[in-house]
């Protein structure tokens, strides 16, 4: 059982984020260690468990739970395949594969995504940003979620594209099928969502606890008539403004429209999911940037892998059509090549 402790925040360090002070007070070793702390709800002010952007004050109450010590052998190179898209000696934009975990965790100690960067680029070539377990990692996509990701070789460009993304200037896009028929060809979803309390692996929409603002807008491309077991589906393309974990997930979900396939957030029988019983139907489509140090404006389109093309083929007799988006965004899939090209976003 991990251990917990007590420190009282001196006047010196009234106004510090808690991330900061507690990295500060050396009550973990770095600042990214103690959000991760704050975000596994390991740390409370007063009583309370806040977010890290929670600023103490003089004389507050911080209890917080000692790191597991977890004994682990160096991050090895893989030959995992990999589908570059675009890099220079900042950069990497890659389409990563569905069943490859960006970086290491709990039961996936090797066959990441750092595993393969670490093989193909060197570990001294790829930013370190995120700690020594997260080699080039910018940003992640669920191990279930394929498509379009950015790597950074030098921490300079890992912040650089980390400060992008937060300035909402990295424009990220997905492909999403979803139960139901959305009656609205647009609308966006602004709700915070935390770690659910009682199934921790899930993501559950809250303003309790460590809840962070997420935003999702959406448009409808398709509509599919319900049939048998099902009640119809529809193609989304989702445009995220924050980056939280499971956010389409649990946003879909939040209105009654989860995605085809997830394990997590739908139900039903096989049949129902189109066959995408461990996958869910969500796919990182589009990214669209000014590169942070040459501002070359880079946009990038990925076709729909085969499972998920497979899926919506065996739904295509059941169309109600595709709207003026839909038939955009379609044409610009078809045969979708390897390279940047540019799309309207």
């Amino acid at each position: 059982m991990a251990r917990s402790f007590g420190i009282t925040v001196k006047a010196d360090d009234s106004g510090k984020r808690l991330d900061t002070f507690l990295a500060d007070a050396q009550c973990y070793p770095s600042r990214s260690s103690a959000v991760k702390a704050i975000d596994a709800g390991k740390v409370f002010v007063n009583g309370s468990v806040v977010s890290k952007k929670h600023v103490v004050e003089a004389n507050d109450t911080v209890v917080y739970e000692e790191l597991e010590q977890v004994s682990r052998a160096p991050l090895a190179g893989e030959d995992i395949p990999l589908d570059v898209r675009f890099e220079d000696d900042s950069i990497i934009v890659l389409s990563k594969q569905t069943g490859l975990c960006v970086h290491p965790s709990p039961g996936h100690d090797g066959f990441t995504l750092c595993n393969a960067l670490i093989h193909r680029f060197g570990r001294d070539n790829l930013a370190h940003i995120q700690g020594d377990d997260r080699p080039g990692i910018v940003h992640r996509l669920d191990m279930e979620t394929s498509g379009l990701l950015i790597c950074a070789k030098t921490d300079e460009a890992g912040n650089a594209m980390q400060d992008l993304i937060r300035l909402r200037e990295v424009d990220r896009r997905y492909l999403a099928l979803v139960h139901g028929n959305i009656a609205h060809n647009t609308g966006m979803i602004d709700q915070p969502i935390s770690r659910g309390f009682v199934n921790r692996l899930r993501m559950v929409v809250s303003e309790e606890g460590n809840s962070r603002e997420a935003i999702t807008t959406f448009k409808v491309l398709e509509r599919f008539e319900a049939a048998g077991k099902d009640n119809g589906f529809t193609l989304l393309e989702c445009k995220l403004y924050t980056g939280r974990t499971h956010q389409i997930r649990v946003h879909m979900e939040y209105i009654g429209h989860s995605c085809v396939g997830d394990p997590l957030y739908s139900w039903g029988t096989p049949d129902v999911q189109l066959g995408l019983e461990k996958r869910q139907f969500l796919h990182s489509y589009a990214l669209a940037f000014d590169h942070p140090f040459t501002g070359e404006h880079l946009s990038f389109v990925d076709a729909l892998p085969p499972d998920l093309a497979s899926a919506l083929a065996s739904i295509e007799e059941r169309s109600m059509g595709r709207t003026e988006e839909g038939e955009r965004i379609m044409r610009s899939l078809h045969g979708a090549p390897a390279q940047s090209i540019e799309i309207q976003l």
